[in-house]
Formats: structure tokens, C-alpha cells, sequence
């Protein structure tokens, strides 16, 4: 809660006119405690996940099932679900994130605010609030990467792990759908980097809403033209996390959620590489069959 009862008093505090962000925060936050304030990530998370994977998952369930020509981005053409299982995958996530997330959120409130959360005015500024959410995206990378080979080691991923690779062929939902202990070991390294590196309440909900729209992404099933690899360098992507929910339990490729740096550098990206040498070569196959028979047909035409 802001300590200013009107506009005026937190101009003077501040020595100068508030810009329009400002003003704005103090509009919607001046007379609300900070802890109300952090319990809307979770549902500012939801809302994301929920507009983020609803068009996706229409896009699919419009498509004519024996149809597979409709859909050229997507990446298994021929994995088609039910609208029951769009459905049952949505309510079981979003039952989760309100359940537990909250529940987490509730708990993690008294170290957030210790570790240095603010709430209040001034707000950051954009080149500060960009630097901390590269920081923040390259710690969780790094963090997740090592927490997820973990959830791949046997007992732990039939225990837990499997839940979330439930379907070999992704689409937006299955970005939150996951075992309890899934959700709670994930959680962590997201909150790694604020820890590290203390930031306004404004940086850290659009930091989450970044992490919801790549968890969606990554998981999309889609590999669209102008998808975020073509401009983020290391950027894995539909394609990168794709192959690693294709092969499911026995994956030992492609762990890091964002960014492709960890798998080159701890050599776990050598079954997606030499995946994607074998579909090229496959590719470059058929498209010399392509001109050879071709030629023929124009010779034949000759003739």
C-alpha cells in the first residue's frame, strides 16, 4: 500500500511529477497492501495461460481431422485430440495453478517481501527493467535445466514427471498441466533470479507473464514463420521442446526450457542435432528424387 493519500502528496515525495506508468500504479495500488498485490500473479498467470492457448487450441479443433494439409506449421500433424481433452488438460491445469499456486503464493509472500520486493513508487525504468529480465530468464534457464534432468531420471519421472508427458505431441495447455511436485520444483528457479536481483512488483508480474507466453510457445505444437527463434538468439522454441515431449521418458535431449546454451554446453543436445541432420538429409532425398523424376518427365515430353 502506497503511503500517499493523493496524487499530490506522492509528487512531493518523489520531487517531480509522476509519468504516466506512475500515475497509473498509483491509480490501481494506492490503496491496496502489498501482499494483494503479489497474490495477483497467480492470476494474471492464468489469464495469460487461458488467451495465450485458447486460439491455439481452436486452430486445432477447426481443422478437419483426416485433413493434415490445413495445419502445415504444425509440427505433428497427425496427433489429434478430442475437444474433451483440450478441455480436461485446461481444467486440470488451471485447478492446479489456483490450487497449489496460490497456496504457494500465500507461503512465499514474508521471504519475497524480505528479500527486497517494493510496491511503491518510483517505478523502474525501462532499460532497468529489461536488464533484470534478462537476468532473470537466463537464471531460470540455467536453474530449470539441471532441476529437469533430475525429473528425467527414472523413479522420479514415473513418479512425477510422466504427468506432464502425457501427451507426446503438445499443444498450449500442457504448459501448466503436471504432477503437485512438478509445479513446486519448477516454481523454484523462477524465483532465483528476484531473489538474486530485488525488483518492483510491475517488473516482476511482467517477468511471469514472459515465462507464461514461452512455456505456451514451447509447447504450442506450432512452428510458425515468424516465431520468436527467428529474432532471440539461443531461443529453443516449439521445435527444440517438441522433439524432447516426441521421444517422453527415455528423452535425454533438449532439458532447458528457454534457451538452447545449457544443452550444447552439457553435450544434451546431441539426439535433437542429430535429429534434425536426419530429417535434412531425408529432406534433401526427396527433393533430388523430386528433380530427377522430373527431368525425366520433360525428357519423355521431348520425346
Amino acid at each position: 500500500m502506497l503511503p500517499y493519500a493523493t496524487a499530490v502528496e506522492a509528487e512531493a515525495a518523489l520531487g517531480r511529477a509522476m509519468t504516466v506508468a506512475e500515475a497509473a500504479w498509483f491509480r490501481y495500488s494506492a490503496a491496496l497492501p502489498d501482499h494483494l498485490l503479489y497474490y495477483q500473479t497467480i492470476a494474471i498467470i492464468l489469464v495469460i495461460y487461458t488467451v495465450g492457448g485458447v486460439p491455439l487450441a481452436l486452430l486445432e479443433l477447426s481443422a478437419p481431422a483426416k485433413d493434415v494439409s490445413v495445419m502445415p506449421y504444425k509440427l505433428q500433424p497427425r496427433a489429434r485430440l478430442s475437444p474433451a481433452e483440450f478441455l480436461r488438460c485446461y481444467l486440470e491445469s488451471a485447478r492446479l495453478l489456483v490450487l497449489h499456486g496460490g497456496a504457494l503464493g500465500v507461503v512465499s509472500y514474508p521471504a519475497v517481501k524480505m528479500l527486497g520486493l517494493r510496491a511503491g513508487l518510483r517505478l523502474p525504468s525501462a532499460g532497468e527493467t529489461a536488464a533484470r529480465l534478462v537476468v532473470y530468464l537466463l537464471v531460470q534457464d540455467y536453474v530449470t535445466y539441471w532441476i529437469h534432468r533430475v525429473l528425467h531420471t527414472r523413479w522420479v519421472y514415473r513418479k512425477v514427471h510422466r504427468v506432464h508427458h502425457e501427451f507426446t505431441a503438445p499443444f498450449g495447455f500442457v504448459a501448466q498441466y503436471a504432477h503437485w511436485v512438478d509445479v513446486l520444483l519448477l516454481s523454484v528457479p523462477s524465483m532465483v533470479g528476484p531473489a538474486i536481483v530485488p525488483c518492483h512488483m510491475t517488473t516482476l508480474w511482467l517477468y511471469f507473464v514472459i515465462l507464461q507466453l514461452i512455456a505456451i510457445d514451447i509447447h504450442s505444437g506450432f512452428d510458425f514463420p515468424l516465431n520468436p527463434t527467428k529474432f532471440i538468439p539461443f531461443y529453443g522454441g516449439a521445435k527444440f521442446h517438441d522433439y524432447h515431449h516426441r521421444i517422453g521418458e527415455h528423452s535425454q535431449s533438449n532439458f532447458a526450457p528457454t534457451f538452447t546454451y545449457c544443452d550444447y554446453l552439457y553435450g544434451t543436445d546431441k539426439g535433437y542435432t542429430y535429429h534434425k541432420a536426419s530429417l535434412a538429409k531425408l529432406a534433401k532425398e526427396m527433393a533430388e528424387n523430386n528433380v530427377g523424376e522430373g527431368n525425366v518427365n520433360i525428357f519423355n515430353k521431348g520425346e
